[in-house]
């Protein structure tokens, strides 16, 4: 079950995020993991994958399940920009030798 707030840092703020999709925007709260896009029906997720990375409470807050399920989505994101920050190497040093 998810804890009642972040305990790593609890403030709860109201953000504004922008929909990927359609380009609506979308409010999402601070402590909420994700919200759907009014407009289209699009979910995003919230930054918590960031903190999940590191905050000590990041398996009570969240549960065990959605834990593991976002730990394998940072996976995922980590090696693509890896992937990425690898491939803009390789065409960078391709410009200096052109």
């Amino acid at each position: 079950m998810i804890m009642e707030g972040c305990q790593g840092k609890p403030q709860l703020k109201i953000l504004d995020k922008t929909c990927p999709n359609c380009g609506a925007e979308i409010e999402i709260m601070s402590v909420d993991t994700e919200a759907v896009c009014e407009k289209c029906g699009f979910t995003i997720y919230n930054d918590t994958l960031n903190c999940v990375q590191w905050c000590k409470y990041a398996k009570k807050c969240v549960g065990e399940e959605m834990y593991e399920y976002m730990m394998k989505i940072a996976e995922r994101m980590n090696n693509r920009e890896k992937k990425e920050a690898e491939n803009d190497d390789k065409e960078n040093n391709q410009d200096r030798q052109g």
